[in-house]
């Protein structure tokens, strides 16, 4: 779980604008998930960066929605501009 964090972390930091896809079978991420949710109503996470997340319990539809997910910018939180330069 650290991990996939992690790689939301970066895309909160401006550092990529990518999803997480969440191959969600048999329910394995449903608390996972649901813990995510809380923090959402709690208000520790901006629901912008909610979806991020993209769960469902079949390859097809994970990659389809991979392919069709658009980044939404969030007002909060200012996006660092990441760079590398060849010297």
């Amino acid at each position: 779980m650290e991990e996939v964090l992690e790689v939301i972390t970066w895309a909160q930091l401006g550092i990529h604008n990518k999803p997480v896809g969440l191959l969600n079978v048999d329910g394995y991420y449903d608390f996972f998930l649901s813990f995510i949710d809380k923090a959402v109503d709690d208000g520790f996470i901006q629901p912008t960066q909610r979806r991020l997340f993209l769960s469902v319990s079949n390859a097809r539809d994970l990659v389809q929605n991979l392919e069709e997910y658009m980044p939404v910018q969030d007002d909060v939180v200012a996006r660092l501009h990441w760079e590398t330069t060849n010297q």
